[in-house]
Protein backbone atom coordinates (compact mmCIF):
# COMPACT_ATOMS: atom_id res chain seq x y z
CA UNK A 1 0.00 0.00 0.00
CA UNK A 2 1.47 3.38 -0.98
CA UNK A 3 1.34 6.38 0.85
CA UNK A 4 1.24 10.01 -0.79
CA UNK A 5 3.53 11.85 1.59
CA UNK A 6 5.88 8.96 1.28
CA UNK A 7 5.67 9.27 -2.23
CA UNK A 8 6.35 12.80 -1.78
CA UNK A 9 9.06 12.70 0.56
CA UNK A 10 10.69 10.09 -1.83
CA UNK A 11 10.24 12.65 -4.79
CA UNK A 12 12.25 15.07 -2.34
CA UNK A 13 15.02 12.91 -1.85
CA UNK A 14 15.71 13.21 -6.13
CA UNK A 15 14.96 16.71 -5.84
CA UNK A 16 17.58 16.98 -2.92
CA UNK A 17 20.24 14.60 -4.96
CA UNK A 18 20.13 17.02 -7.73
CA UNK A 19 20.37 20.55 -6.07
CA UNK A 20 23.94 19.16 -4.34
CA UNK A 21 24.49 18.47 -8.43
CA UNK A 22 23.58 22.51 -9.14
CA UNK A 23 25.62 23.27 -6.42
CA UNK A 24 28.49 21.78 -7.78
CA UNK A 25 27.62 23.29 -11.29
CA UNK A 26 27.27 26.65 -10.11
CA UNK A 27 31.02 26.11 -7.85
CA UNK A 28 32.57 25.52 -11.28
CA UNK A 29 31.05 28.43 -13.44
CA UNK A 30 31.88 30.85 -10.45
CA UNK A 31 35.45 29.22 -10.73
CA UNK A 32 35.32 30.69 -14.21
CA UNK A 33 35.48 26.83 -15.37
CA UNK A 34 33.19 26.11 -18.57
CA UNK A 35 30.48 23.32 -18.65
CA UNK A 36 28.80 22.26 -21.98
CA UNK A 37 25.68 24.23 -22.29
CA UNK A 38 23.64 20.97 -22.77
CA UNK A 39 24.44 20.42 -19.18
CA UNK A 40 22.60 23.33 -17.75
CA UNK A 41 20.14 22.82 -19.65
CA UNK A 42 19.58 19.42 -18.49
CA UNK A 43 19.43 20.87 -15.00
CA UNK A 44 16.92 23.01 -15.81
CA UNK A 45 14.46 20.37 -17.64
CA UNK A 46 14.70 18.30 -14.55
CA UNK A 47 13.99 20.71 -12.13
CA UNK A 48 11.15 22.21 -15.04
CA UNK A 49 9.59 18.69 -15.08
CA UNK A 50 10.15 16.88 -12.30
CA UNK A 51 10.17 18.68 -9.54
CA UNK A 52 8.01 21.54 -10.99
CA UNK A 53 5.66 19.83 -13.28
CA UNK A 54 5.63 16.58 -11.90
CA UNK A 55 5.85 17.15 -7.86
CA UNK A 56 4.83 20.56 -7.29
CA UNK A 57 2.18 19.84 -9.70
CA UNK A 58 0.61 16.95 -7.51
CA UNK A 59 1.06 19.02 -4.81
CA UNK A 60 -1.04 22.29 -6.43
CA UNK A 61 -3.43 20.22 -7.78
CA UNK A 62 -4.18 16.95 -5.14
CA UNK A 63 -2.38 17.34 -2.57
CA UNK A 64 -3.00 21.04 -1.52
CA UNK A 65 -7.06 20.74 -2.07
CA UNK A 66 -7.43 17.92 -0.51
CA UNK A 67 -5.42 19.47 2.55
CA UNK A 68 -8.26 22.63 2.15
CA UNK A 69 -11.24 19.80 2.37
CA UNK A 70 -10.00 18.76 5.47
CA UNK A 71 -10.02 22.52 6.94
CA UNK A 72 -6.12 23.72 6.41
CA UNK A 73 -6.69 27.06 4.22
CA UNK A 74 -5.21 27.53 1.36
CA UNK A 75 -5.25 31.31 1.79
CA UNK A 76 -3.03 31.27 4.78
CA UNK A 77 -0.63 29.01 6.70
CA UNK A 78 1.67 26.75 5.69
CA UNK A 79 -0.38 25.35 2.03
CA UNK A 80 0.06 29.34 1.02
CA UNK A 81 3.52 29.47 2.02
CA UNK A 82 4.21 26.62 -0.08
CA UNK A 83 2.40 27.59 -3.04
CA UNK A 84 4.75 31.36 -2.83
CA UNK A 85 7.85 28.99 -2.65
CA UNK A 86 6.58 27.41 -5.45
CA UNK A 87 6.26 30.51 -7.80
CA UNK A 88 10.05 32.36 -6.70
CA UNK A 89 11.10 28.99 -7.80
CA UNK A 90 9.42 29.67 -11.28
CA UNK A 91 11.13 32.49 -11.26
CA UNK A 92 14.38 31.49 -10.45
CA UNK A 93 14.40 29.05 -12.94
CA UNK A 94 13.20 31.43 -15.82
CA UNK A 95 16.08 33.69 -14.54
CA UNK A 96 17.93 30.00 -14.88
CA UNK A 97 17.10 29.31 -18.27
CA UNK A 98 17.50 33.03 -19.63
CA UNK A 99 21.42 32.73 -18.40
CA UNK A 100 21.65 29.07 -19.96
CA UNK A 101 20.25 30.60 -23.69
CA UNK A 102 22.92 32.94 -23.46
CA UNK A 103 25.50 30.91 -21.55
CA UNK A 104 24.71 29.09 -24.96
CA UNK A 105 25.36 31.77 -27.25
CA UNK A 106 28.75 31.96 -26.08
CA UNK A 107 28.21 34.41 -23.64
CA UNK A 108 30.21 33.47 -20.45
CA UNK A 109 29.73 35.76 -18.15
CA UNK A 110 26.24 34.35 -18.42
CA UNK A 111 27.96 31.62 -16.08
CA UNK A 112 28.07 33.25 -13.22
CA UNK A 113 24.57 34.73 -13.74
CA UNK A 114 23.30 31.30 -14.20
CA UNK A 115 25.17 30.50 -10.94
CA UNK A 116 23.68 33.36 -8.65
CA UNK A 117 19.97 32.46 -9.97
CA UNK A 118 21.08 28.67 -9.12
CA UNK A 119 22.29 29.72 -5.58
CA UNK A 120 19.26 31.28 -5.01
CA UNK A 121 17.05 28.44 -6.23
CA UNK A 122 19.06 25.46 -4.27
CA UNK A 123 18.61 27.45 -1.19
CA UNK A 124 15.03 27.81 -1.63
CA UNK A 125 14.01 24.53 -2.33
CA UNK A 126 16.39 23.10 0.41
CA UNK A 127 13.97 25.30 3.02
CA UNK A 128 11.06 24.35 0.89
CA UNK A 129 11.68 20.92 1.19
CA UNK A 130 12.65 20.73 4.68
CA UNK A 131 9.17 22.95 5.83
CA UNK A 132 6.88 20.23 4.06
CA UNK A 133 9.01 17.23 5.01
CA UNK A 134 8.84 18.56 8.85
CA UNK A 135 5.80 20.42 8.81
CA UNK A 136 3.31 20.11 5.63
CA UNK A 137 3.48 16.92 5.28
CA UNK A 138 3.39 15.90 9.17
CA UNK A 139 -0.14 17.88 9.20
CA UNK A 140 -0.92 15.76 6.38
CA UNK A 141 -0.51 12.76 7.87
CA UNK A 142 -2.40 13.48 10.66
CA UNK A 143 -5.18 14.98 8.56
CA UNK A 144 -5.58 11.99 5.77
CA UNK A 145 -6.45 8.48 6.72
CA UNK A 146 -4.69 5.89 5.33
CA UNK A 147 -7.25 5.04 2.42
CA UNK A 148 -7.07 8.89 1.81
CA UNK A 149 -3.32 7.97 1.41
CA UNK A 150 -3.66 5.43 -0.63
CA UNK A 151 -5.96 7.34 -3.26
CA UNK A 152 -4.15 10.00 -3.21
CA UNK A 153 -0.93 8.10 -4.18
CA UNK A 154 -3.16 6.10 -7.07
CA UNK A 155 -4.06 10.07 -8.19
CA UNK A 156 -0.85 10.72 -8.07
CA UNK A 157 0.31 7.56 -9.96
CA UNK A 158 -2.45 8.19 -12.87
CA UNK A 159 -1.86 12.40 -13.05
CA UNK A 160 2.29 11.35 -14.03
CA UNK A 161 1.16 9.54 -16.78
CA UNK A 162 -1.16 12.11 -18.41
CA UNK A 163 1.02 14.78 -17.77
CA UNK A 164 4.44 13.70 -18.43
CA UNK A 165 3.63 10.66 -20.18
CA UNK A 166 4.80 6.58 -19.79
CA UNK A 167 8.22 6.13 -17.93
CA UNK A 168 8.78 9.63 -17.52
CA UNK A 169 10.47 9.08 -14.01
CA UNK A 170 12.72 6.30 -14.80
CA UNK A 171 13.98 8.74 -17.93
CA UNK A 172 14.67 11.40 -15.64
CA UNK A 173 16.19 9.35 -13.19
CA UNK A 174 18.50 8.30 -15.58
CA UNK A 175 19.39 11.83 -16.96
CA UNK A 176 19.65 12.68 -13.27
CA UNK A 177 22.13 9.71 -13.09
CA UNK A 178 24.16 11.18 -16.27
CA UNK A 179 24.14 14.64 -15.24
CA UNK A 180 25.37 13.82 -11.57
CA UNK A 181 28.00 12.00 -13.56
CA UNK A 182 29.22 14.70 -15.58
CA UNK A 183 28.96 17.31 -13.42
CA UNK A 184 30.69 15.19 -10.35
CA UNK A 185 33.37 13.81 -13.20
CA UNK A 186 34.36 17.60 -14.20
CA UNK A 187 35.43 18.27 -10.09
CA UNK A 188 37.47 15.93 -9.60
Amino acid sequence: MTRAIDVLRKEHDAILRMLEVTERATELLEGDNRLPAHTLNGLLQFFRLFADRCHHGKEEDLLFPMLEKKGLPKGGGPVAVMLWEHDQGRMLIQEMALAAEAYGRGEVAAGRLWASAARGYVRLLREHILKENNILFVMAEQLLSEAEQTELADAFERVETDRMGERTHERLHANMDKLAAEILQTIT
